[in-house]
């Protein structure tokens, strides 16, 4: 697999783990910070979690096949996830990135 798709399934990963707490905290029904304000209304958050489920699944389609299991794969995914997940404790901590 060329290089260019595992930097491609980082990145997707990223907007997959950024994804998360957004669409979570939106069908809850709390507000939580956007790119857009501080706090966002819960369907803001919905829009913008699903928008980056998008991008990531976009990514993860059209440059080069994702393999769970193959070494390659599975390693720039996972670190891709817990490099994201590591910011976004800090920055949502309140610690700065």
């Amino acid at each position: 697999m060329p290089w260019i798709a595992y930097i491609a399934h980082f990145i997707a990963a990223a907007f997959l783990a950024n994804g998360i707490p957004h669409f979570v905290n939106g069908v809850s029904g709390r507000r939580f910070r956007t790119p857009f304000a501080n706090p966002s209304s819960p369907v803001v958050n919905v829009v913008w979690g699903w928008a980056n489920f998008l991008i990531a699944f976009l990514l993860f389609a059209n440059i080069g096949p994702l393999y769970i299991g193959t070494p390659g794969d599975t390693i720039f995914a996972a670190a891709g996830m817990l490099v994201t997940g590591i910011l976004l404790a800090r920055f949502f901590g309140g610690d700065g990135i």
